[in-house]
């Protein structure tokens, strides 16, 4: 019972972590233009930082910690993958070139084909 209750409060304070992340998101669009004479790398890293603290409010969410878990679990999930080497590369790579080329020249040719033969369909070739 204790636990929901304490889940509800969280969930009811969600909005209150939300409204505290954007308006840190408004005051570095205003103090960014505000200080505008100040030069751009200083205000980039004033950025930066104010971006990483709106990140941090914002994971703190129910919806925040469930963008983390995803990208945790992408994260995961990537270093699963079984990635071809340099060779299996390129012999790919060459396969998908040869067979566009010969594709090319069939397309190539039936055009001829087709455009001979209604050209003498409609006694426009000579």
């Amino acid at each position: 019972m204790a636990l929901k209750s304490d889940n509800q409060v969280a969930v009811g304070l969600d909005w209150l972590k939300w409204s505290v992340a954007i308006i840190l998101l408004l005051a570095g669009l205003i103090g960014n233009h505000y200080y505008s004479e100040v030069s751009m790398p200083i205000r980039t890293l004033a950025w930066l930082a104010v971006l990483a603290i709106a990140a941090f409010v914002a994971s703190k969410t129910q919806k925040g910690q469930w963008v983390v878990g995803f990208f945790r679990d992408s994260r995961v999930e990537l270093r699963k993958v079984v990635w071809p080497s340099r060779d299996e590369t390129m012999q790919t790579t060459l396969i998908v070139a040869v067979m566009v080329v010969v594709l090319a020249l069939i397309l190539w040719g039936m055009d001829a084909v087709l455009v001979s033969l209604i050209g003498w369909l409609t006694g426009q070739n000579g």
